[in-house]
């Protein structure tokens, strides 16, 4: 029988780009070096096939000084690159990929949320949940953290018994100020974690080489703790390493396997942080993630920021990985107040679990979103 009915049923028959507020659920999020948000803009992706069948992505990027990475830019390059994803097979994820491609170089935040999107196509249209075409179940719940905002020690182990209370045993302790002042922060934090979980000691790249230095010593000797991206490049974060053994997470220096490999060479790194719109999408964390678990490296499964949708992204890529190379898991749409998807997936005591229906296994309220900001969708057939 010949699949062609098929690839043209399957065809991005239109893409519609939408843009709602997410708030920050803890008030301000702070980071180092002044980086503060309240609220970010996200933009959710819904690929509509020529039969019907929608798969939504969601990208939503952390401010403008996090990453080089933006909320209005994911938009000008989706209406960029749409046009291009027209008559495209959604089910044909390296044809999707390379059309992206073509039409723009880089900007792989811009299509991490098209990617997702016809992975949920995928799913739906096979049947399947998103984690068994990413490697099958592997976890049927996993561990989640949260980040906890840099304050003053008192504030910050605040935050942490009350997410304690909640079930979350794994905290990522945003630092990058001074040294002394940070492993205050994170004497108090482990005081309070006990043996009961895992504390993450994250600077952002905030340190300069010495302060990071000063830091790992005094951080030392605390248990049950990593150091997380202690300062911008993976050299000075090679430099930190060797005065120390704290195991080290690298985050924003891991764009793609390249890098990864780079910092495997400079034995930099026990994990890092995979983030699916920094990578391009869930096609290329699969990837990284395969080859963290050859490497025997673990890792931290999240985005830059989102909301349901990223959230049900995550939870999938989570569900696959093995338990043993899964650090911990980050479920954002317990981080923010608006939910477009029922709030689902949903957490439970400090684990969570990938939905089990077809695709991303959420569905999204459209009426929520209000109109798209920009649809981009195939002529009309002319008539006789």
């Amino acid at each position: 029988m010949s699949s062609l009915p098929e690839r043209a049923a399957s065809a991005i028959a239109r893409v519609e780009v939408y843009g709602y507020e997410l708030t920050y659920a803890h008030g301000s999020y702070v980071m180092s070096d002044g980086r503060a948000h309240e609220a970010l803009a996200s933009t959710i992706v819904r690929v509509v096939t020529a039969d019907g069948v929608a798969g939504y992505g969601e990208v939503c990027p952390l401010g403008t000084r996090y990453l080089p990475a933006f909320a209005e830019g994911a938009r000008a390059a989706l209406r960029e690159m749409a046009p291009a994803l027209v008559g495209v097979d959604a089910a044909d994820l390296a044809a999707v990929g390379d059309a992206m491609d073509g039409a723009l170089l880089g900007h792989s935040y811009a299509k991490s949320p098209v990617d997702v999107a016809c992975w949920d196509i995928l799913g739906r249209r096979a049947g399947l949940p998103v984690y068994a075409l990413l490697g099958g179940l592997r976890a049927e719940s996993f561990p989640l953290y949260v980040a906890v905002p840099l304050a003053p020690v008192d504030e910050m182990a605040r935050f942490v018994g009350e997410r304690m209370a909640e079930g979350v045993r794994h905290s990522q302790l945003k630092l990058g100020a001074d040294p002394h002042d940070d492993a205050a922060r994170a004497a108090e934090v482990a005081r309070l974690l006990g043996d009961q979980g895992l504390l993450v000691a994250d600077a952002n790249c905030g340190w300069l080489p010495q302060d990071a230095v000063v830091a790992a010593r005094l951080l030392d000797p605390l248990d049950r703790v990593y150091l997380e991206q202690p300062c911008r490049t993976l050299e000075e974060c090679a430099a930190v390493r060797r005065h120390t053994t704290l195991p080290m997470v690298l985050d924003e220096i891991i764009l793609d396997v390249p890098s990864l490999m780079r910092a495997v060479s400079a034995n930099a790194l026990e994990a890092f942080n995979l983030k699916i719109s920094r990578v391009g999408g869930l096609t290329k964390a699969r990837l990284m993630r395969d080859v963290a678990q050859e490497l025997g490296l673990r890792v931290t499964l999240e985005d830059t920021w989102g909301g349901d949708v990223t959230t049900a992204a995550v939870a999938h890529l989570a569900a696959s990985t093995r338990p043993e190379h899964l650090l911990t898991v980050s479920f954002m749409n317990d981080w923010t107040n608006e939910h477009v998807a029922g709030y689902q997936p949903r957490s439970a005591g400090g684990t969570g679990a990938a939905p089990t229906a077809p695709g991303l296994g959420i569905e999204v309220d459209l009426e929520l979103l209000g109109e798209p900001l920009f649809t981009v969708a195939r002529a009309p057939a002319a008539t006789a």
